[in-house]
């Protein structure tokens, strides 16, 4: 994306670059995400503009949604399918506009950082997970997956506890 150049304007360009090449992969993908767009504008809860940060935070749900039905067919055995291919594509299509989340090793540190402050007011057991999960979340909600913290989480309470 280039510089002073919102999300909006950039994916009508692509959009005009992917007709002009016959890309129909990318067509798809653009079809498809300005379809999303398109949908939470029009939704009853819709209030503002569609600025970036919309367009940022309608990306990422799509990403999810996305990689939720990926999931699905691997974890059916359809995994290398043309469905699944597509879903792939568009996922790291998206990935350009997605906000950026901790690697897992930074996501685990700060696990561990939380645990070992938590830990100082008391022993921690598996069933302080939400508050564990709570204390992260306050502050780095937008800079972690949720999933990935609660697997970590529950690793490292249910090894302290065993």
């Amino acid at each position: 994306m280039t510089k002073n150049v919102t999300i909006e304007e950039d994916l009508k360009q692509r959009l005009k670059d992917a007709m002009r090449e016959k890309n129909r992969p990318l067509l798809d993908a653009i079809r498809n995400l300005k379809s999303e767009v398109q949908k939470a504008v029009t939704a009853s809860s819709f209030s503002g503009t569609a600025d970036d940060a919309f367009y940022t935070s309608v990306i990422d749900a799509y990403a999810k949604k996305l990689e939720k039905a990926l999931n699905t067919y691997e974890t059916s055995g359809a995994g290398d399918n043309k469905e699944a291919e597509k879903l792939r594509f568009e996922i790291d299509y998206l990935a350009e506009w997605r906000p950026q989340k901790l690697s897992e090793d930074a996501t685990a540190t700060l696990v561990d950082e939380t645990i070992a402050g938590l830990a100082t007011k008391g022993s921690l057991s598996p069933k302080d997970t939400g508050r564990v999960m709570g204390a992260i979340m306050k502050s780095h909600k937008d800079d972690i997956d949720p999933g990935l913290v609660r697997k970590l989480v529950e690793e490292r309470l249910s090894v302290s506890a065993g």
